[in-house]
């Protein structure tokens, strides 16, 4: 008796449906410097001039969020989401994401579903200015439950050697200027699934798992003009472990950063969070970004010109701090007042 791919769970079909579904929307994030196109076995980026160039690059999923997703059939965010943590991390050493690529794996592929992922992931590079340049989709039967899927993504970014943000200027009375975030973002799911038994159940006004699936924000196109106005000597993207683990990853050695927490507003939802699990304040911040998504680190001269122009942009942003001198010189820090 013979037996097929298809035999054992693979549907080719259905990914060459996903395939010209993904198309149309895949093909708005592309530009000139993009040198071939889908089905390709490799995806070919031009850099472009530059003096001396320097390739930044990060990975991220989305984690445990997919759960609720799932559970929602809401499927056009999480994809935001991924290019969210992979674009903001390399914009924290100045670079500008060039170009992204996405690993979509599933058990059964439903190719609607599939082409929503990656119009999710399509809208975020967009909305970063990165070109979806390649990407993988691979169906595992068997070693996937049908119906669920993970997503991982891959993006690089470039800047020019001598302005390559890292946080070794920063000093002492450095203004830290916070940029709100959008909710949970992808981090601390683990937890609040443990928490919240039932993503139907209506929170202000809303489904709460409508609440918890709003993307990740993209910093990108806010952040990027500021570095050509202003001297901005570190950034950080507050993702797993919150403020407290993030923010000293922007500092050099010998520097605390001192976090005034009433400086900012904390939505409703992460107190209601800490409500259903009695969770202690310290752990709150070194869990979640407590609705700051972003921060900055800039010389105290420039700090109301940025929160300005951030404000001007339709960003909430916060002088949420300032950079004090460390009391172990070997070692950058943060405390929170």
């Amino acid at each position: 008796m013979s037996i097929s791919y298809a035999d054992s769970g693979v549907n080719r079909e259905e990914g060459y449906k996903a395939v010209s579904l993904m198309k149309e929307v895949v093909a708005k994030t592309m530009h000139s410097n993009v040198l071939n196109t889908i089905g390709s076995f490799g995806a070919m980026y031009e850099l472009g001039k530059y003096n001396n160039p320097v390739l930044v690059s990060g990975t991220d999923g989305v984690g445990t969020k997919l759960e609720i997703a799932f559970s929602m059939k809401k499927y056009d965010t999480v994809g935001i989401d991924a290019v969210a943590m992979c674009v903001n991390d390399v914009l924290c050493h100045g670079a500008k994401p060039i170009f992204f690529l996405d690993y979509l794996a599933c058990g059964k592929l439903n190719g609607e579903t599939a082409s929503l992922i990656v119009k999710g992931i399509a809208d975020g590079c967009y909305e970063a200015g990165a070109a979806l340049i390649g990407g993988e989709t691979a169906e595992m039967p068997g070693f996937y439950k049908d119906g669920d899927y993970d997503i991982a993504g891959f993006c690089v970014g470039v800047v020019e050697k001598d302005k390559i943000i890292d946080g070794s200027n920063v000093s002492e009375d450095d203004a830290i200027i916070g940029i709100s975030s959008s909710g949970f973002h992808s981090n601390g799911f683990s937890l609040i699934r443990k928490l919240v038994r039932d993503y139907n159940a209506v929170f202000e006004g809303e489904k709460i798992g409508e609440t918890l699936l709003v993307p990740t924000k993209i910093y990108v196109k806010k952040v990027l003009p500021l570095l050509e106005k202003y001297n901005i000597k570190g950034m950080a993207h507050i993702t797993g472990g919150g403020l407290i683990e993030n923010v000293p990853r922007a500092i050099a050695k010998g520097y605390k950063a001192v976090i005034k927490k009433d400086s900012f507003q904390t939505p409703n939802i992460f107190n209601y969070i800490r409500y259903l699990g009695n969770i202690k304040e310290e752990e709150m911040y070194n869990t979640f970004n407590m609705g700051i998504g972003f921060v900055i680190i800039a010389s105290k001269d420039d700090k109301d010109n940025i929160i300005r122009d951030l404000k001007d942009m339709n960003e909430e942003a916060y002088d949420i701090g300032y950079i004090a001198k460390n009391e172990d010189e070997g070692k950058s820090g943060i405390c929170l007042e």
